[in-house]
């Protein structure tokens, strides 16, 4: 990943339109009705959705249900016990702002309050200006922590995708391998790898520019989205090849999906500008076969010995791995068969 993609990526986050206070969800806690009405009166005057109850069950039933960005609540209210509340709140909502408003102004009252969790403190009698602008504060605060959880991501997907086809690169493709055969052995569900190969392909850069050849990668890489599902891992392997994980397939929708993908490979024309050809793919799938134990690598290995196998007996066909008790299969598409029986 580059640094221009990194900045690009912090650039992005930070470019979020404001949103608007009717979209701001804050809850008051305070047994004292005269204190609730104070506290949400400057809240509404400023247009926030700010909601108010008195008991400990109504604000966990709230907080619950309406999942407010901020909550305010009063650190001596005898009925609800403040720091007992605010654990629960962290407990199920832990990105979410708690401010307390009393009127124990003691050193000690504020200590304890920040120590255990809380993001703010207000003595009473506040200014009503002063508390709108500790809440536009806070508010401040969850945006840039919103911002930096987008940026984490999208830099996730930098570092786990191949700059070129977008799919994933082999350093990421190999983690979720791992997890899903793992899930296979626990639930008793295949795991399908299938590695292609472009036919032919160093005649492209030998015939266009390097151009050419990185357009056609990213056009495969599209194609091989379109036939993939979403629960299915494509990746590039590497260089003109391609590898894909097929979770939950047998051995007819491991076939069946591989000569969809050549198909539509082979009636692709890959026309950049001036630049154009056709091209053909050769492909190789390996399934886990029940009670084996092997590694992902292992799995992998198979299905490039099947592929190797494909490319061996003429290209633009598919091959499958067998038990070693058998060698390896090779299955010839529809479209190679009838041109062995025409020829």
């Amino acid at each position: 990943m580059s640094r221009a993609e990194v900045t690009l990526v912090c650039k992005m986050s930070f470019e979020v339109s404001p949103k608007q206070p009717k979209s701001r969800r804050i809850l008051v806690i305070d047994d004292d009705k005269d204190s609730l009405e104070i506290l949400l009166e400057p809240l509404r005057w400023e247009g926030y959705d700010a909601r108010g109850v008195t008991t400990e069950a109504e604000a966990h039933k709230l907080i619950e249900s309406w999942i407010p960005h901020i909550v305010i609540l009063d650190w001596m209210a005898p009925s609800m016990a403040g720091l007992r509340v605010l654990k629960s709140v962290r407990e199920r909502l832990s990105h979410v702002s708690c401010v307390f408003v009393s009127e124990n102004s003691s050193t000690e009252a504020i200590i304890e309050a920040l120590d255990s969790g809380a993001d703010d403190y207000i003595v009473k009698p506040f200014v009503p200006l002063e508390l709108l602008a500790r809440i536009r504060s806070q508010l401040r605060i969850r945006d840039l922590h919103e911002q930096l959880l987008f940026a984490n991501e999208k830099l996730k997907e930098l570092v786990d995708t191949d700059d070129l086809t977008g799919l994933y690169n082999m350093r990421s493709l190999y983690q979720r391998l791992d997890f899903e055969m793992e899930r296979g052995r626990r639930f008793h569900r295949d795991v399908c790898v299938v590695m292609m190969d472009m036919d032919y392909f160093k005649t492209v850069n030998d015939g266009h520019d390097h151009l050419f050849g990185s357009y056609v990668l990213s056009e495969v890489g599209k194609i091989i989205r379109a036939n993939t599902r979403n629960i299915d891992i494509p990746a590039r392997y590497g260089g003109d090849e391609f590898l894909m994980v097929l979770t939950e397939t047998n051995h007819a929708g491991a076939m069946y999906f591989c000569e969809r993908l050549r198909e539509n490979i082979e009636k692709t024309t890959f026309r950049n500008g001036e630049d154009s050809m056709k091209l053909t793919a050769s492909l190789g799938f390996a399934i886990t076969i029940p009670g084996e134990n092997i590694s992902a690598r292992e799995l992998v290995r198979r299905a490039d010995h099947a592929l190797y196998q494909a490319k061996r007996a003429g290209r633009n066909q598919v091959a499958h791995y067998k038990p070693e008790s058998a060698p390896v299969v090779e299955i010839k598409s529809a479209v190679h068969k009838r041109r062995k029986a025409a020829g």
